[in-house]
């Protein structure tokens, strides 16, 4: 831990993406890394169904492997001792619940079995614990992952989808099973999100089935090679909460011409300002505020000299837009969204003499701001982000 930090300052030095000293690092064997991630698979569930997973016909066969998994964790003491210290919720407290074996009979690769860790199968002479082909899909979905070593590659797009999902400009939906399950594609599963990066040849399988083999990411920084269908059966396994990630399509958020009935529901609004604040002075014809309002613009800026959100300094409008019949707070976001890259970094003193951080200015060219709009307005809007290095919207590559 760094020096003079607590553990809560190094938990918000991490949020922050702020490094700190470590205590010491920790090296585990491979076993025991594959064992701590099947108790976070357990642990997953017990936060999403706020119970430990349990055993029974009449469960599905994802709790009940994760049911023996916890038996197993609970019975061997090097196990325990192992995951204890990440037991926040009490699981390892519970009894043991109907085990299928005792300790004795199974040989090491058994109980790695058990607790969801592949291994070398022996010659099947020499199997001493054979599971059902359900439990063997259900293993191969849950435990067949391994760290990403190119996730840098893919965080941002996490990252990015986690914002348009904020942003309203994607949403969830109940995965269904003949949903699309292709490259590029985004869903929940395990409470995780699962990107689609490859998939192989599609191939027949015994029962005339086509499936096809995924590089499937995960945004926890870990991946798996599990055929399409294991997928499908673990995106319906989790219920209600395996979800698929609408694609983005901001679709005609508004009209340039109004039609009998339709109501006026604002106006997106570009301000330049008149700040004397040297920053401002240096790129006043780059620099401008971007908003949406359901008032007049003119009432909108009445006292801008009063208000931090204007820089203390009265304002010219250099464009206006109308909106009709549209989330005004959707629509702001997405704005903001693209124009992230170029949010102007500005503290400005209040009349108070209180410092404010004002959020919806940004150093961009008015042409690239129209440009924007009218993507917004035929809906192309997604597959496009602002560049600052050469100021203007570059198609997404990928």
């Amino acid at each position: 831990m760094a020096k003079g930090f607590t553990q809560e300052d190094d938990a918000l030095l991490a949020e922050l993406g702020i490094e700190v000293e470590s205590k010491k690092v920790v090296s585990r064997t491979p076993r025991e890394e594959r064992i701590i991630a099947g108790f976070e698979e357990i642990q997953r569930f017990a936060e999403e169904h706020g119970r430990a997973p349990e055993h029974g016909e009449g469960r599905d066969i994802f709790e009940r492997l994760y049911a023996v998994r916890l038996d197993r964790i609970r019975e061997q003491k090097d196990c325990r001792d192992l995951v204890e210290p990440l037991d926040h919720q009490g699981l390892l407290t519970g009894a043991v619940q109907a085990p299928l074996a005792d300790a004795e009979d199974l040989d090491d690769d058994a109980l790695l079995a058990e607790l969801g860790i592949e291994v070398e199968a022996p010659p099947i002479t020499e199997l001493k614990h054979v599971r059902s082909t359900a439990e063997k899909k259900a293993a191969e979905t849950i435990a067949n992952r391994q760290k990403c070593e190119d996730f840098d590659t893919f965080k941002p797009l996490f990252e990015q989808i986690q914002k348009e999902l904020d942003s309203g400009l994607r949403e969830t939906r109940k995965f269904e099973l003949k949903a699309d399950i292709e490259p590029g594609r985004f869903f929940i599963v395990g409470g995780q999100k699962a990107y689609v990066a490859e998939m192989g040849e599609l191939i027949l399988t015994d029962q005339g089935r086509t499936d096809a083999r995924l590089r499937v990411i995960f945004d926890n920084g870990t991946e798996s090679n599990m055929l399409m269908r294991s997928l499908q059966r673990s995106l319906n396994a989790d219920g209600e909460a395996g979800r698929r990630i609408t694609e983005p399509n901001a679709g005609p958020l508004f009209s340039d011409q109004t039609i009998d009935g339709d109501e006026a529901s604002g106006t997106i609004y570009v301000l330049r300002s008149k700040s004397d604040h040297p920053l401002v002075a240096e790129n006043r014809s780059l620099v401008h505020k971007i908003g949406v309002t359901n008032m007049s613009v003119e009432k909108r800026i009445a006292g801008a000299q009063l208000q931090p959100t204007f820089l203390m300094a009265n304002v010219e409008i250099v464009a206006t837009y109308e909106l009709y019949n549209i989330n005004r707070t959707k629509l702001e976001n997405l704005i903001h969204r693209i124009f992230e890259p170029a949010r102007l970094d500005i503290e400005i003193m209040d009349r108070f003499g209180r410092p404010v951080v004002p959020r919806e200015w940004f150093l961009v060219p008015l042409f690239v701001i129209k440009e924007a709009v009218e993507r917004i307005k035929d809906g192309t809007i997604s597959g496009y982000r602002y560049d600052p290095q050469e100021a203007k919207l570059k198609r997404n590559s990928g």
